[in-house]
């Protein structure tokens, strides 16, 4: 049995991993923009991709949903924000946090850097509680202080601004990479001397905490965790079969309390672990994904 879960899992992972890297590739897909250093203003700029992806970052095709949240809270004296309201719920009633686990690539970095052989820091009942901090940064960073610029009339994507590792490595560093842009450096400050320090603890501490970034402050992996019980996309337990053995709440590396709840990514490590095959991973009632572990033959 131990030597079939082995056999299975390696093909949920290589799927997914697949996924993750076909579709940070489809998010900065500007290929122009790497070798010109000048960021992407075409039609498609408008659109917003599903996961954390900077604007700024010259290959960016798309716009990132937290920043245009950002933006259109900010600008909501003038203009209501309903393309971007209406774009997250599309995003969050279809697809939920299953974006965090197969369509983000700030998720698929920081996955990477865990794979580095150093200590690591298990899930516990105080990563639980800390996981409630990302909240903390979506009600103040993206929707309190962009709403308090709107008296002044200057956008204030304040996670943006002043937190978003992904912002400074994809935007920030994207763009200075380039001999083009040399003239950059010297507009550089102490903010960016922060962020910069900000995204260095966020690359060391993703090679010894599972998705840091993910369990306790992104934003945006906040808004989709509200969609957990309404989205179309997920995994799913079958009631009648399950046996409550706990099996798959060990082998996730979330801070799940149990499968599909607001920290599921929805990865489908779970699935193959599943002694009683009761986890599916499924688009409504078409299952995607499934323990395919041979059964045991009885005893003789």
């Amino acid at each position: 049995m131990a030597e079939n879960t082995k056999r299975a899992k390696p093909h949920i992972s290589f799927t997914r991993r697949l996924v993750q890297v076909y579709a940070a590739v489809l998010y900065n897909a500007h290929i122009r923009g790497f070798t010109d250093g000048e960021i992407y203003t075409g039609k498609t700029k408008s659109v917003c991709v599903p996961g954390l992806n900077c604007y700024s970052c010259p290959g960016a095709v798309g716009a990132c949903p937290l920043g245009a949240l950002q933006n259109a809270v900010a600008a909501s004296a003038r203009r209501p924000a309903f393309y971007v309201i209406g774009t997250l719920l599309l995003f969050g009633l279809t697809l939920g946090r299953f974006i965090c686990g197969w369509l983000c690539p700030v998720g698929l970095v920081q996955e990477i850097l865990y794979k580095i052989p150093v200590p690591k820091i298990r899930k516990s009942k105080y990563t639980r509680a800390l996981s409630y901090l990302k909240y903390v940064f979506l009600l103040a960073f993206v929707l309190v202080l962009p709403a308090l610029s709107v008296s002044d009339g200057v956008p204030l994507p304040a996670f943006c601004k002043y937190i978003c590792p992904a912002g400074t490595a994809e935007g920030a560093v994207g763009l200075l990479a380039n001999p083009a842009n040399a003239e950059l450096f010297s507009m550089l400050g102490i903010l960016f001397t922060r962020k910069f320090i900000i995204l260095i603890a966020f690359l060391t501490l993703s090679a010894f905490v599972y998705r840091v970034f993910c369990r306790f402050v992104c934003p945006l992996g906040a808004i989709y965790s509200l969609f957990c019980k309404l989205a179309l996309v997920g995994v799913r337990v079958d009631a009648s079969a399950c046996t409550r053995c706990g099996a798959c709440v060990r082998v996730c590396k979330m801070d799940v309390a149990r499968v599909g709840d607001r920290e599921c990514i929805h990865c489908g490590e779970c699935v193959s672990v599943c002694p009683e095959k009761a986890i599916t991973l499924r688009a409504g009632k078409i299952i995607l994904m499934k323990n395919e572990i041979p059964e045991r033959s009885p005893r003789v």
